[in-house]
């Protein structure tokens, strides 16, 4: 049954009168809806049913929320020119309990936030410019928080980029091979297998104390950023359900892994399939432009081993799902998670050759 858009407007501390409501965006997580209000003085908003298979604690992911987003909107309003309703999201709270989120009848979870009129983003990454904004944006992000009192923010999806538990998954579904696949996808288990090791290096310098627990976006994808549609610099970053304790190296992995790569991330034509250091470079300077000053020696020196250490993740993640069966991610084809896991360690294998580039590059922005 459709949800009743009008009905459920009304529960929050909206202004305006409810005109129409439609589907928006390609989120695959939430069903997420554009209610467009009558009058032109009045914001429009977006309201999201909110997935609580995926995310299992809504209270808490809207307490980060809330927490993050309280935080960032106090930064902008202190900063000369800051323009707070299009720079940070404004949660809309309910009308009686003053939370921000209700439930439905169903027992459905629904949140709102305004519409941040004038905006675009971008699925490719293919300008210096684009590159540059987004690597500014998110170390700004990652800035702004590097302050945000009180506890520390609650585990939305635990592990969400821990390796080493990563990898024991892995290791399960290979013991068991539920789908009987195991013997077929050799190669690629060895790839990842033999590398194992090395990418639990950002682990053990956190063991050492050497890189400290900071709060993430964990979700860096370049669609969740805002740019101005008038001067196309960057606003904001959006999709806040995953900000969590986490290593700076996450954020600036998966945005490189995601933006400076030439293919689609589940390219089947392999020979696409590369890294663009020039887009590197860009982000690079974007992103230390304004998170720079809060990172220590040795999170700078291991940036260039990020985006590697994304890339192996996400073969990991794919090849698991491969070998148990197809459970985790929608799939188009039998062999679509084997397509993304042998197009991310294509990936990885150009990142590897490209280490030294990537080095040169951090050292020069930050000599």
């Amino acid at each position: 049954m459709e949800p009743d858009l009008r009905k459920i407007f009304g529960r929050f501390r909206t202004e305006g009168t409810f005109l129409e409501g439609n589907s928006f965006g390609p989120g695959h997580i939430h069903d997420t809806f554009r209610i467009l209000t009558a009058e032109k003085e009045c914001d429009d908003y977006i309201l999201q049913r909110l997935n609580s298979n995926v995310f299992t604690d809504i209270p808490r992911l809207q307490e980060n929320m809330e927490r993050v987003t309280t935080h960032l909107r106090d930064k902008i309003s202190a900063r000369d020119g800051g323009d707070v309703k299009r720079e940070c999201l404004t949660l809309v709270p309910d009308r009686e309990s003053g939370k921000s989120f209700i439930t439905d009848e169903e027992g459905r979870y629904w949140r709102m936030f305004i519409f941040i009129r004038d905006h675009t983003s971008y699925e490719r990454v293919d300008t210096h410019h684009k590159a540059f904004e987004g690597g500014r944006i998110t170390g700004r992000f990652q800035a702004m928080l590097a302050d945000l009192p009180g506890p520390p923010l609650h585990e939305t999806i635990p592990d969400f980029h821990n390796i080493a538990w990563r990898l024991e998954n892995l290791h399960q579904v290979l013991a068991t091979d539920p789908a009987g696949r195991a013997e077929s996808v050799s190669y690629e288990t060895d790839e990842i297998l033999r590398r194992e090791e090395e990418m639990k290096i950002i682990l053990r310098l956190v063991t050492k104390g050497l890189i400290p627990l900071r709060i993430t976006h964990n979700d860096t994808k370049f669609n969740n950023i805002l740019f101005d549609r008038q001067t196309d610099r960057a606003l904001l970053i959006i999709d806040l359900d995953t900000v969590m304790p986490g290593y700076v190296h996450y954020d600036f992995g998966d945005a490189i892994r995601t933006a400076a790569n030439r293919a689609e991330e589940d390219s089947e034509d392999l020979s696409l399939v590369s890294m663009d250091t020039e887009i590197f470079r860009a982000y690079a300077e974007g992103f230390l432009s304004e998170a720079g000053d809060t990172l220590n020696a040795t999170e700078i020196e291991y940036l260039p081993f990020a985006p590697k250490l994304l890339t192996y993740i996400m073969a990991t993640r794919f090849l698991t799902d491969y070998i148990d069966g197809d459970n985790y991610y929608k799939i188009k084809h039998p062999l679509h998670n084997l397509q993304r896991t042998r197009a991310q360690l294509t990936l990885l294998r150009d990142m590897e050759a490209q280490h030294n580039t990537m080095t040169q590059i951090i050292k020069a922005i930050t000599k």
